[in-house]
């Protein structure tokens, strides 16, 4: 008969108690969850990058609802208990619901602090603790305006950054005179203030707040020296408190926390508690690492041994805000028994600085590069003596005897208890066993059963060398791709965080995203170009040098230097004036070869670089425009005669064929786009070999989507099928501009769709009509400064250099 254990929080403490109570003693127990929030276990040190919208939700759930069924977990969601009756063991809650126990866990965290000043009750003053507070954040930034942060701390400066990042004006006002004072020293709180500056975030240091402002709602704010700021939101992020109300009401011990022994186990035997709440040996923890080595101990009490005890824990403190790389451990005050090493890089903006006592290191501030945090951190908990190590500690462990060291062999010269992660604090003894006795091989798996990388995953290489030492070759990495040498990040990272940070210029990617090079490469500036066109249309100015060439100047350049023009036909239909005219132009400008193309156009080929100008201008004169056959970009779409002369012809294919190249020419995608409309299931069209075909049929258009007919043959799939020429436009629309945004560079629509899965663009694009409404909607905004003929701005003068020759040279004179 399994005992009954109630935990009163759904937090990360008892989450992680739990997980270990199911590994140690399976069955054991029959548990009952009560959680003030009306929502699951969630990470919430990634609050985060939720404000900054570098991550949703979904992407930092701990355990979703499966998890909860899995173990036969009771989960009652919302309801806080307001009474715990230790003499019939059971805990009550605000509706009413009760639960007996054999077994009580308290995990009821911690309340943020609010300052007592006047106006602190007023709408739009919030704090910063969980989800709730996220959302009361992202709705006030969706209006704009000013932001003032209260609190220089961890907290308060990654809601800084969050909102910054949402378009908010932010101002941070801390009371000290540096910021995070408390894991920082002065020189590196000063380059963090620069970087805060840099970003636009203004910090005013040794600013107190004397009052809020406002009557209804938050105005703005008075600081003692009398300076008022406006604000239409001001977060509270200035510490918190442990939550002991109900424990002392239930008459636990209680102090500053919830008071517990080594065992974790409150004044009542049979009460444990665990997390935030807690307070042991005289110290209260807001770091999560600590809170996971206290849910272990809780978990083998309650698993039956009796042993298992924890004995405090030495902290380290990252800073979650992308682009800024900050760690800090231990005791740095300065003292008389105690030594600096110091190393600067201004340039680089890097500073490091080990404080040791009696040859051991009792601090450590990082910033500018943190990768050697970890093993500074492991040489200070356990107070090893570095005499030996000194001459070349501050460079790090890959220095350690004064020449670099295989990155692997210091890996693997870490003991099983040296830290990994330190989010979750796991470490490498726990990974290399569990990868082992799971027969884990890829960093998902790693990451599912151990945590190790799955918070702000700036672990995660180190996680990889641990894989790699334990798993040898049967480990691929499944870490993404970098997109270049430039960067070690993936196209679908640069993307995010280019939306997420606001970024708008290729320098500003470059610089807030950590590039290797000063001005990228030939991989990387075109990509970074298309990524920002396609996220901010209305304020990203395209950037020439950073296109191939054919895309510079706007057609094709041939295997003998000269260049070939295809002017666009919409649907495949042209007229006499249009071939007068083309014919006209080949004889003028002596073009050699006029050519039909597989795509239902005239391709005019060999036409001189210093001629294309010229050409141009006497095609538009014609009313033809560019038929962007260079481009990465809508092509061509393709038609038969339908109805109008096709005895088999169900739809007017070519009426169709020109309305969507009409609506959707001049759009950049990742890759070139070609169409297709087909008025029969005969497909003379060819559509079911396009990137996007139409087979039109009596009771309406079937849509596909995905196909090639170049370096890879590939057939067409089935999108879906629309009774009406509006909705066929509409979806068509609504998947190029999903297309767009998640394709990576170079990367056609027939690989995107093999890699993010047809059934999710089905979902995307089909089925969620509320979704393929917003993709039309932003593909219509982004054509509203896509559809310009280059070749008219180049007749007017635009790039006219590109088209000038360097010198012009006689035959002797070049021979000379």
């Amino acid at each position: 008969m399994p005992k009954k254990l109630v935990v009163i929080g759904n937090g990360m403490a008892a989450g992680h108690a739990l997980e270990e109570l199911f590994e140690r003693a399976p069955g054991d127990y029959e548990v009952t969850i009560f959680g003030a929030e009306p929502r699951v276990n969630y990470n919430r040190i990634m609050l985060s990058p939720v404000l900054s919208g570098e991550k949703a939700y979904e992407d930092i759930l701990i355990h979703d609802d499966a998890w909860y069924e899995t173990h036969g977990i009771t989960l009652h969601r919302g309801k806080q208990v307001v009474e715990i009756d230790r003499m019939a063991r059971r805990v009550i809650a605000a509706d009413g619901t009760a639960a007996e126990y054999d077994q009580l866990l308290v995990a009821t965290g911690s309340m943020p602090f609010v300052v007592p000043i006047p106006g602190a009750t007023l709408p739009g003053v919030v704090t910063y603790r969980d989800l709730d507070d996220v959302h009361r954040m992202l709705e006030a930034a969706q209006g704009g305006g000013h932001a003032i942060v209260i609190g220089g701390g961890l907290l308060g400066l990654e809601a800084a950054a969050g909102l910054r990042a949402q378009g908010m004006e932010v101002t941070v006002l801390h009371l000290m005179p540096t910021l995070m004072e408390r894991q920082l020293d002065p020189s590196a709180g000063y380059l963090l203030q620069k970087a805060f500056e840099d970003r636009g975030i203004a910090v005013r240091c040794k600013a107190n707040t004397h009052a809020i402002l406002g009557d209804t709602q938050v105005t703005g704010v008075r600081l003692d020296d009398g300076t008022e700021l406006p604000a239409d939101i001001v977060v509270m992020a200035v510490g918190i408190r442990p939550n002991a109300v109900l424990a002392k009401d239930a008459g636990l011990e209680t102090n500053r926390g919830v008071l517990v022994g080594d065992d974790m186990r409150t004044s009542d035997p049979d009460i444990f508690s665990v997390g935030e709440c807690v307070e042991h040996r005289g110290l209260c923890y807001g770091l999560v690492a600590p809170l996971y080595e206290m849910a272990k101990v809780v978990a083998a009490q309650l698993a039956g041994d009796r042993t298992a005890a924890y004995t405090g824990s030495v902290t380290a403190t990252k800073l979650k805000v992308t682009g800024i790389d900050l760690f800090s451990a231990g005791d740095f005050g300065e003292a008389k028994d105690r030594q600096d090493i110091v190393l600067r890089d201004a340039a680089r903006g890097i500073y490091k600085r080990l404080v040791l006592k009696e040859n051991r290191i009792v601090g450590a501030v990082l910033y500018g590069e943190t990768g050697d945090g970890s093993w500074f951190f492991d040489l200070l908990r356990k107070e090893t003596d570095v005499t030996d190590l000194r001459d070349t500690l501050i460079f790090g462990q890959s220095y350690v005897g004064g020449a670099p060291l295989d990155p692997m062999a210091a890996v693997a010269a870490l003991p099983d208890d040296a830290e990994i992660c330190g989010c979750n604090g796991v470490c490498k003894g726990k990974i290399v066993q569990t990868i082992t006795d799971k027969g884990l091989s890829t960093l998902a798996e790693v990451r599912a059963h151990t945590k190790a990388s799955a918070s702000c995953g700036t672990c995660t290489g180190l996680v990889e060398q641990v894989m790699t030492l334990t798993l040898g070759d049967k480990f691929a990495k499944s870490a993404v791709e970098p997109m270049c040498g430039c960067t070690d990040l993936g196209h679908d990272d640069v993307r995010r965080l280019i939306r997420a940070a606001g970024l708008k210029s290729i320098p500003a990617v470059m610089q807030e995203l950590g590039w290797k090079t000063s001005c990228g490469c030939a991989k990387c500036r075109p990509a970074l170009n298309y990524y920002l066109l396609c996220d901010w249309p209305e304020e990203y100015e395209d950037d020439g040098r950073s296109r191939f060439i054919n895309e510079r100047i706007h057609a094709n350049i041939q295997k003998d230097g000269t260049y070939s023009v295809v002017p666009r036909m919409w649907g495949g239909l042209t007229n006499p004036r249009e071939l007068r005219a083309i014919a006209d132009v080949a004889e003028k400008y002596n073009i050699p070869t006029v050519k039909v193309t597989g795509g239902q156009r005239i391709d005019l080929l060999g036409v001189r670089k210093e001629d294309l100008p010229a050409v141009w201008a006497d095609l538009n004169d014609a009313g033809m425009v560019s038929g962007h056959a260079y481009a990465k970009g809508l092509r061509t779409v393709k038609t038969c005669v339908g109805t109008e002369w096709c005895r088999f012809g169900t739809q007017d294919s070519t009426g169709l064929g020109v309305k969507i190249e009409k609506f959707m020419w001049g759009s950049w995608t990742p890759a070139k786009v070609k169409m297709g409309v087909s008025g029969c299931p005969r497909n003379c069209a060819e559509s079911t070999c396009k990137d996007v075909g139409v087979i039109c049929v009596d009771s309406g258009f079937e849509i596909h989507f995905a196909g090639a007919a170049g370096l890879h043959i590939k057939g067409t799939q089935i999108l879906c099928k629309v009774p009406d020429e509006d909705e066929c436009i509409e979806v068509i629309a609504a998947l190029t501009q999903l297309y767009r945004e998640q394709g990576h560079y170079l990367e056609r629509m027939y690989k995107w769709a093999d890699r993010v899965g047809v059934d999710s663009i089905k979902a995307t694009v089909v089925e969620d009509l509320e979704k393929r409404r917003a993709l039309y909607e932003r593909f219509v905004i982004s054509q509203r400064n896509a559809q310009v003929d280059p070749w008219a701005e180049r007749v007017a003068g635009r790039d006219a250099h590109e088209f000038r020759p360097m010198a012009n040279f006689t035959l002797a004179e070049a021979a000379e």
